[in-house]
């Protein structure tokens, strides 16, 4: 007598997260201020006031965007914020950090919705790989959310994991 296959996986108590699921859709901008400066290294207040001024803010609707300094400059802090001042009415996230620190915030926002009690003693798959890139911060972010609430943590496909954590009985 033939024994059918048995899918030890889908017959699991598993529960898998995949991080791609809490990337956020929209394009990411970085705003660099070098530009702005005078030389390459000097902000000029009058100047820079007038670039604020006469940009056309609207083009960052709906973006993700990050303000930087790219130059070797020093540059007032009330520069950042004027900046922001802005970009806030027409972005839809808006840092003062690199593009790779926008990404960690936009999955920080994500992953801070989601209901912790729906994990509740349960056995968590986190998906590794996927067709999006997903900053390791959210791997350790969602690690970091789910211990306290879970029965175990592993990494991978639910056919291949890596152990990360069991709660001792």
């Amino acid at each position: 007598m033939a024994e059918g296959i048995i899918n030890k996986v889908a017959n699991s108590k598993l529960v898998s997260f995949n991080l791609e699921d809490y990337h956020t859709k929209g394009e990411r901008q970085v705003f660099d201020i070098k530009d702005w400066l005078f030389q390459g290294m000097i902000l000029k207040e009058k100047d820079f006031r007038n670039y604020v001024k006469e940009h056309y803010w609207s083009q960052y609707q709906g973006m993700n965007v990050a303000i930087v300094c790219s130059a070797d400059a020093i540059v007032p802090t009330w520069a950042y914020m004027l900046i922001a001042t802005k970009l806030e009415p027409h972005a839809n996230m808006l840092i003062f950090g690199s593009k790779a620190e926008l990404e960690n915030a936009l999955f920080q926002q994500a992953l801070s919705k989601i209901d912790i009690n729906d994990y509740k003693d349960a056995k968590v798959v986190i998906k590794g790989c996927g067709d999006i890139p997903v900053p390791d911060y959210a791997y350790v972010e969602i690690t970091r959310l789910l211990r306290p609430h879970v029965s175990s943590i592993m990494y991978g496909e639910p056919c291949s994991t890596v152990p990360l954590y069991k709660v001792k009985k």
